[in-house]
């Protein structure tokens, strides 16, 4: 597209399925890499990723070739699909339906790339959900509480 220029940053955070805690140590930087090669091979640059043994954050740059939706159906489907194959999780592994996907200025990308980075010391104080609501409602992004990644009972 010539003539086209974007600076459009987006954070997105999902979950594991139902909450559960299956994102290990011994597995997680190369489940980060993979994802990275997902997002990058649709042109896009990932600046941050992170996350906790039951969710990540990542945050990118994104180029207007592609809806963010069908982003994000590509890097949970094929993610998903490359854990399974892997047998790091000893049952079928997939994430939770939906996500979230908040903007950001360029003066605000470095604030949210630390962010990201130390998401084990900002969990010690803070829970996903606590984390998650927060974000909505720092966006003012008006949500069905029905559909918070809440575990299944």
């Amino acid at each position: 597209m010539a003539n086209t220029y974007t600076q459009i940053h987006i954070q997105t955070v999902f979950a594991v399925q139902n909450r559960q805690s299956l994102i290990l140590g011994q597995w997680k930087e190369e489940l980060y890499k993979y994802i990275t090669g997902i997002i990058q091979n649709y042109d896009h640059k990932v600046l941050q990723i992170n996350g906790m043994p039951d969710h990540i954050h990542i945050l990118f740059g994104m180029r207007p070739t592609q809806s963010l939706s069908d982003l994000m159906k590509f890097v949970k489907q094929d993610s998903s699909k490359w854990i399974n194959q892997k047998g790091f999780v000893n049952r079928k592994f997939s994430w939770q339906a939906g996500y979230g996907a908040f903007s950001y200025s360029k003066s605000d990308v470095q604030n949210v790339i630390n962010y990201i980075k130390n998401q084990e010391a900002h969990h010690k104080t803070k829970t996903f959900t606590e984390e998650y609501l927060q974000l909505l409602k720092d966006f003012e992004i008006d949500f069905d509480n029905r559909y918070i990644f809440h575990p299944i009972e």
